[in-house]
């Protein structure tokens, strides 16, 4: 029997296979597949210079301080545009600003840009014409940014602003955002508080599905540079925004001909430093934690799929392919992939801060995580600890979820051909080939016991090298610095830790890496003391003004302490 052909379709997300002419199956005799389905980037990304405790140098003699275990910088504020953003900040902090921050983000709201899972070409999918009403709104909401930003179509909806300033000597900053949103179950609308594109204020929350995801970072972008025009900001250092359109199925449509177009007209490394969506702030066990992705998870999706002679249901075989599909499925769930909480890693980093900075953290995981630079033994016992936790334990480990399944297609035909896509979310500290590895081990004495013939991954394919991080932390300091001096001007006082985190999934940062070493996940949305993902993507997705005032706030200071920079 020859190996499947695999066909990838272009939108990247739900591949289609066709098998290529094979012999007739022996009635005893079944074949079992194993096929890569599709492979995102797995990237580990690390933005800072780590102590060398996080490696295991400490002595045993050694004590280890909350500085030591989790350094903080200093709050950055603009020096030499001082007087300019301390205007700016009442600006901020009036009612009027308010009400025009809520029109902005709510008009954006109203105009639907849902993106679908196997969107044809532009120009041929009448879906994607949703995004031209958008288009025409932000337009005339932000007519200095129009006048002022060259703008530049790619893909007819991707969108690459250019705010050019006075030094070209300076690497640019690069601001990105996505400009569709997940789409809206019609079964599900009368579950909203709101209806989901009405881009209601409540008087404290604006309602509707993007306010969430991504649409605040976008809009609040172009709020931030339409109120520095207004005001009479030039940059020294270039500026430049760049939005898809389709983070949602995967940007290969959006961000992936984006960054084809910033690569040949900018150059490889040619930026400072990237911003995109990504972490939030909340209060975690009684102090406030900023955690910028510095890294997100690899993804890939394995296809198994099991073939057998069909024939009439009355005359059965012992087990069909559906019957063979569903143990090897329920073996894959009872075999899990095991979590190690890995020395270096963002997710380790995070924990060191959790343990120098939250009073809340209960007593003995606090003393595990000290202990943990220096023994094996202490860390396997935060391990134990954190753990319990299922979001914690899902971002440190790969993980694997069965999401798609079929098979048959008549009551009274036995089934020729069953198959199961099982999605994994890859540790950064791991590897495509581990998966690819760990997946074809697992089914073995499985296959033998089906009396199946197997075959694994028969296409080769190879995964993309993790990119090396340059060891400069300085735009990592200009961020958390960044960070910590809106937190002060917002709410007071620099009392947040700001510590590197993950991204479980992908965002359009993954065709950028060309671009720039130095690529950051993260919207400073503050979720009080829920996660962000307890609303976006789901029924009632809203954000709280002050919140998205806030994020404006951080998208002025980042953009000020980039121009005065001379580090980046």
């Amino acid at each position: 029997m020859m190996a499947p052909t695999i066909v990838v379709e272009k939108d990247g997300l739900l591949p289609s296979y066709t098998s290529a002419p094979r012999k007739s199956l022996s009635p005893l005799r079944a074949t079992i597949y194993l096929a890569l389905a599709l492979v995102c980037t797995c990237s580990a990304l690390w933005s800072l210079d780590l102590p060398e405790l996080l490696h295991g140098g400490l002595s045993e003699s050694e004590d280890v301080s909350a500085a030591d275990l989790c350094p903080q910088p200093s709050a950055l504020a603009p020096s030499k545009h001082a007087a300019f953003w301390e205007t700016l900040n009442e600006t901020y902090a009036t009612d009027d600003f308010a009400s025009r921050a809520v029109e902005w983000l709510g008009g954006a709201i109203r105009v639907p840009t849902q993106s679908f899972d196997k969107m044809g070409p532009i120009g041929t999918d009448h879906r994607w014409d949703a995004f031209g009403p958008f288009h025409d709104y932000i337009l005339s909401s932000f007519p200095n940014v129009h006048a002022t930003l060259a703008l530049t179509k790619v893909n007819t909806y991707g969108l690459i602003y250019e705010w050019k300033g006075s030094d070209d000597s300076l690497k640019p900053l690069l601001l990105a955002a996505h400009q569709d949103v997940v789409p809206v179950n019609p079964d599900t609308v009368d579950e909203w508080t709101h209806p989901p594109f009405s881009g209601h204020f409540d008087g404290e929350l604006l309602w509707g599905r993007g306010t969430s995801d991504d649409k605040n970072g976008l809009i609040g972008i172009l709020s931030t540079v339409e109120t520095l025009i207004e005001n009479g900001f030039k940059p020294t250092r270039s500026v430049v925004l760049a939005f898809g359109f389709d983070e949602e199925t995967s940007g290969l449509f959006g961000a992936a001909k984006l960054a084809d177009y910033l690569l040949e007209n900018f150059g490889e490394n040619a930026f400072a430093m990237l911003v995109d969506e990504g972490g939030d702030y909340m209060i975690e066990h009684g102090k406030a934690f900023a955690t910028p992705g510095i890294a997100e998870k690899g993804y890939l999706d394995v296809r198994v799929e099991v073939e057998s002679p069909g024939g009439h249901s009355s005359v059965p075989p012992p087990h069909t392919t559906i019957g063979i599909l569903s143990a090897l499925l329920v073996h894959f769930e009872a075999n899990p992939y095991t979590p190690r909480l890995g020395r270096g890693t963002p997710i380790y980093q995070k924990s060191l801060c959790l343990a120098a900075h939250a009073p809340g953290l209960p007593l003995d995981l606090r003393r595990a995580l000290q202990n943990a630079v220096k023994s094996d033994k202490a860390l396997r016992a935060a391990e134990k600890l954190l753990f319990q936790d299922r979001m914690f334990k899902s971002l440190v480990g790969t993980t694997q979820a069965i999401d798609l399944i079929q098979g048959g297609v008549k009551t009274n035909a036995l089934p020729e051909s069953a198959w199961a896509v099982v999605n994994h979310r890859i540790a950064t500290d791991s590897s495509l080939d581990e998966v690819k590895e760990h997946d074809t081990n697992l089914l073995k004495d499985l296959a033998s016991e089906f009396n199946l013939s197997y075959t694994a991954f028969g296409e080769d394919i190879t995964g993309q090298d993790k990119p090396a991080y340059d060891k400069d932390a300085a735009p990592y300091q200009l961020l958390a610095g960044t960070i910590r001096a809106t937190y002060n001007a917002h709410r007071g006082g620099d009392d947040v830790v700001v510590s590197p985190g993950i991204m479980s999934g992908n965002t359009d940062t993954r065709y950028y890496w060309k671009l720039t070493p130095h690529i950051f996940r993260y919207n400073h949305h503050y979720t009080g003391n829920s996660t962000l993902f307890q609303d976006i993507h789901t029924v009632n997705e809203f954000i709280a003004v002050d919140a998205y005032i806030e994020m404006i706030k951080f998208f002025t200071i980042l953009i000020l302490n980039a121009d005065e920079s001379t580090s980046l």
